[in-house]
């Protein structure tokens, strides 16, 4: 064959392998999944012994027993988990992503992003202050030992739905080619902002979650499929705010984390389902297709009304069996953790009654401090 014919025919071979590049859409799929579970279990009895107030700074009239059975009978939580003493919330982290990264089976030096979700950085046992210089993200980095200067490590600040908005950070980055292959972690440490003396510290717990998300072109549409997400703060940003203790003559420059609890109630159950709604739409999924839905486990009585609301959008009055799984109970509400956590659990056939098969539709939701609501469509 004549040097030009074999040029020219080297030529429409690449072109034709460009072509079939382009046919085949670049999905955004979690390749490796991680988390970090502390071992301490602090049971709801473990509060007894403490002294409530209420944000009167006025003791409550009634005995802590049955301000425990109420809080239980509302949350579902059982118990919660907190971190080992000489731990922070980027240990948890790095925990969680080296699991991650060893279920993807990759070298951690291809990693073109580290994104780290949470809230309060680094807080040392027995002090409040938080630490966030450096980044957890590049604490997380440096803890992995990563060299490559090229995979650039930033916290995300989003509530509780962090997470779930840094899936949508990276799925952008990926669309886009700024990046491959994306590491992103929900890491929080709530017990080192609690006041005890405020029952709704009961809810709060620690944990991390992490997956590896790859851009990977194949025929068949898969992976993130769609999202939606909102900010609302004219009038809700301070339903979680930075406030007082609640006992009285506490230190006025030391605050803990506070909510509103009957405010985030009312607005989540508001607009939690219609962002999930909307999730679904932007990403061309019928009801019918999804097989389980991660809310962040922030209330059982909440995540199930949501839940059943979400639903009658739908025209369906129940939604279906084991369609929701729950990790609230025994871990508590962990913010950015829960869902990654969660996810976690089912996909390693952790959870009893749940199991994640191939072409499964999945939905992740979150909502919090903020307020911030966000969704994602995703297909195994």
């Amino acid at each position: 064959m004549p040097v030009v014919n074999k040029f020219y025919s080297f030529i429409a071979i690449g072109l034709q392998y460009k072509l079939k590049q382009i046919k085949m859409k670049k999905n955004t799929i979690i390749i490796g999944t991680g988390a970090y579970i502390p071992p301490n279990i602090v049971r709801n009895a473990d509060f007894c012994q403490e002294r409530f107030y209420t944000e009167k700074q006025e003791p409550f009239t009634v005995e802590n027993k049955e301000i425990i059975q109420k809080f239980y009978e509302i949350t579902g939580i059982q118990e919660r988990r907190y971190l080992d003493d000489d731990m922070k919330n980027s240990d948890m982290a790095t925990e969680a992503a080296i699991e991650a990264i060893k279920d993807a089976g990759i070298d951690k030096e291809t990693l073109d992003y580290i994104i780290v979700a949470h809230n309060f950085g680094d807080i040392k046992k027995n002090t409040i202050q938080t630490n966030i210089l450096p980044s957890l993200a590049s604490r997380v980095k440096y803890r992995l030992e990563i060299n490559n200067p090229n995979c650039i490590a930033y916290d995300l600040i989003f509530g509780c739905p962090g997470w779930v908005q840094a899936l949508i950070h990276a799925k952008s980055f990926i669309d886009s080619g700024l990046a491959n292959r994306i590491l992103v972690i929900g890491s929080e440490s709530l017990s080192r902002v609690l006041d005890m003396h405020d029952r709704d510290s009961m809810i709060y717990s620690d944990g991390a979650g992490a997956v590896i998300l790859e851009g990977i072109h194949s025929p068949d549409k898969k992976g993130i499929l769609g999202h939606a997400a909102q900010s609302n703060t004219l009038n809700e940003a301070y339903y979680l705010y930075l406030g007082q203790s609640f006992m009285k003559d506490s230190d006025p420059a030391i605050r803990y984390i506070k909510m509103n609890g009957r405010k985030i109630y009312n607005y989540a159950l508001t607009n939690v389902p219609v962002a999930m709604q909307k999730c679904l739409e932007n990403s061309g999924v019928h009801i019918d297709e999804v097989k389980k839905v991660f809310i962040h486990q922030a209330n059982e009585k909440m995540d199930e009304a949501m839940i059943l609301r979400f639903y009658k959008l739908f025209g369906q009055d129940e939604p279906p069996q084991y369609i929701m799984p729950m990790s609230i109970h025994k871990l508590g509400n962990s913010s950015v953790a829960t869902v990654p956590t969660l996810f976690h659990l089912v996909k390693t056939g952790q959870l009893e009654n749940h199991v994640l098969n191939e072409g499964d539709v999945v939905l992740f939701a979150s909502v919090g401090a903020g307020m911030n609501i966000n969704a994602v469509a995703y297909k195994l």
